[in-house]
């Protein structure tokens, strides 16, 4: 009975997070109520799965590891979605998948490329392109008759609000559950004001399994793929730290082969979440937390929270549940969830040495570019279509200027690959 709520504690804790990025990517997509539902219960059961990937040690690192989806892959998610087709984006993921899963023995090698100049720089392009979709939702949703009504942004501000408020007078398990916490409370709230729509829980079904290629085939586009390997290397420096904590925790040691299992067994999350048309996946440290605040181990704990996302994610009116959260109380969430991508970004930054002006030369260069060419996407648009994986997308550019100004500034830095790796 312990183990089994220590499980249900653990699911609760990456709850927030599994369920938001389906129904952001879903809404901004224009899925219907009924395709979201599926969105949200794929994600919760391929959770299960990938987590299980990473705990058994045939397969992943071995280590008490939850992996759910990455909200640094929202915004390329609604970006190739929206231009390219569902063929496309599930196509690049696809592929993606399988370069990290090919990368993954030799990864700790390459990883000397992407320092934390480099990460840093590019997550913190990626939080602050997320926080219009944020702004968006809190009035309302971009295109809805309501957009900008002022009860929207009341609701939403006050979600923010009550997250904040549990995150300051709580502690442990309560804390990080703040925002899964805050989305119930506001969305019982704006249930009064008739904003909740309870349709979509009625009209899905009780059980269903998962359906593979659900939403079409795949396609491939160069720069599509090359944009979701930016993003696959984003969080295996991410779960890197995770790795290496858990190690600590669970006085488990780690090899560099044990390392390169866990990044196998995300790549392999990867694969089979585009088969299923779900998302890309990375270690969730909010999950770490609890391993050391509860003191507990085993693996048996993360085997019965995998069957119960497992069980979870066959159960569309669960899942449905998720749809019912209000725009505009999903908006107050987002500032807070998205704010801490920028903000995550800005930490890792936080381990270079800003005396250097080279330094920040290179983190100026690079997000005023990645920035510039996400808010003004037709300034390279005469170098045509062929080149527009390039030219008329941020992140990879701003990536690509990041690593070619550290290599010319910097070189290869020891100091810097060993930040980047604790």
């Amino acid at each position: 009975m312990k183990n089994l709520l220590l499980s249900i504690q653990h699911l609760l804790a990456m709850y927030a997070g599994a369920i938001i990025v389906p129904i952001i990517v879903g809404k901004a997509l224009g899925f219907s109520g009924e395709e979201i539902a599926y969105l949200v219960s794929i994600d919760i059961f391929m959770c299960g799965v990938a987590t299980f990937l990473q705990v058994y040690k045939g397969i992943g690192i071995g280590l008490p590891v939850v992996l759910g989806c990455t909200f640094t892959a929202v915004t390329p998610m609604i970006m190739i979605g929206s231009k390219h087709g569902i063929d496309v984006l599930y196509g690049s993921l696809f592929a993606s998948g399988i370069i990290i899963v090919l990368i993954a023995p030799f990864f700790s090698y390459l990883v000397k490329i992407f320092p934390p100049i480099v990460t840093g720089s590019v997550v913190t392009i990626i939080g602050i392109t997320l926080m219009p979709v944020a702004m968006n939702n809190l009035a309302g949703g971009q295109g809805s008759k309501s957009y900008g009504d002022p009860l929207n942004i009341i609701l939403g501000l006050m979600t923010l609000i009550i997250i904040l408020v549990i995150h300051r007078l709580s502690s442990g398990f309560i804390r990080s559950i703040a925002i899964l916490l805050g989305l119930v409370v506001g969305t019982i709230v704006a249930s009064f004001f008739g904003l909740v729509d309870v349709s979509a829980v009625y009209n899905s079904n009780l059980f269903e399994l998962p359906k593979p290629f659900r939403f079409g085939g795949f396609k491939f586009e160069i720069g599509s793929i090359l944009l979701f390997v930016i993003v696959g290397i984003v969080s295996l420096i991410e779960s890197t730290g995770v790795y290496h904590a858990l190690s600590e925790i669970t006085k488990t040691p780690i090899e560099r082969k044990d390392i390169s299992k866990g990044y196998r067994a995300e790549g392999i999350a990867i694969v089979l979440g585009s088969i299923f048309n779900a998302f890309p996946y990375t270690a969730y440290s909010q999950n770490v937390g609890l391993v050391s605040l509860s003191g507990v181990k085993s693996k048996n704990v993360m085997y019965g929270m995998v069957a119960l996302l497992i069980l979870a994610g066959s159960m569309p009116k669960f899942g449905a549940l998720a749809t019912i959260i209000p725009t505009p109380i999903l908006g107050g969430a987002m500032i807070a969830m998205f704010g801490m991508v920028m903000a995550y970004g800005v930490k890792m930054l936080g381990a270079i040495d800003f005396t250097k002006q080279d330094n920040l030369l290179i983190i100026a260069v690079s997000v005023g570019v990645g920035l510039g060419i996400t808010t003004v996407p037709g300034a390279f648009a005469k170098f045509g279509e062929d080149y527009a994986w390039l030219t008329q997308n941020g992140i990879v550019l701003g990536t690509l200027t990041a690593i070619l100004l550290n290599l010319f500034f910097n070189g290869i830095n020891n100091q810097q690959i060993e930040e980047t790796m604790k």
